[in-house]
């Protein structure tokens, strides 16, 4: 048995978001292929996840252990715990909402998810997978657009630091372009996902 984390972020109405209609397809196709699996549903906007205070900074240099039922770092531990992880959201102004890095700040924590040793950081989410679902307005998966997209490349560094071992995005691009059949391309885009759930 193993743990799906399913981190979500938009603050639209249920049903109004792209990106998650389609990380629901992917989790609910997870669930089907993988019953004896526990998935983790965490909506960052219904989260008390808020930027880091001076408090809480302090907080980022834990012996293994500690403050498991702190508010803050059982972000980090419900991380950690978890075997597969995946993060949905929208790409905004060339990111990602802030509640994201708000959230990954919460689990990038010293002594938890990552230790300093001797010959320097080491990820403690070794032989972890993740996946990252995105839906974009634009063309960002190419250039001239590729070098502007900032969300997916910081996840895919951050999650490699922490250890993660495998790491897929699927992006759905040129959402935003009126020669775009959304809801053919959300079809498509929706079954797909369905199809790499059953594998992940």
């Amino acid at each position: 048995m193993s743990t799906l984390l399913y981190v979500h972020a938009n603050p639209k109405p249920q049903g109004m978001s792209r990106t998650i209609r389609i990380s629901h397809a992917f989790v609910e196709a997870y669930k089907e292929s993988h019953p004896n699996d526990t998935v983790i549903d965490l909506d960052l906007y219904k989260e008390d996840i808020g930027f880091l205070t001076e408090e809480s900074v302090l907080l980022h240099n834990v012996q293994p252990g500690e403050g498991r039922d702190h508010p803050q770092l059982k972000y980090a531990y419900q991380f950690l715990e978890a075997d597969k992880v995946v993060i949905a959201a929208p790409f905004w102004n060339l990111s990602f909402p802030a509640i994201i890095k708000a959230y990954m700040d919460y689990v990038t924590v010293s002594g938890i998810t990552f230790a300093y040793t001797p010959q320097g950081p080491v990820g403690q989410c070794q032989g972890k997978k993740a996946v990252h679902i995105v839906t974009r307005g634009g063309g960002y998966s190419e250039e001239p657009l590729a070098s502007l997209e900032l969300g997916d490349r910081y996840l895919r560094t951050l999650f490699t630091f922490l250890g993660f071992s495998e790491f897929t995005t699927i992006a759905i691009d040129n959402m935003d372009r009126t020669s775009t059949d959304v809801e053919a391309v959300l079809d498509e885009a929706s079954q797909v996902a369905r199809e790499k759930a059953q594998a992940f």
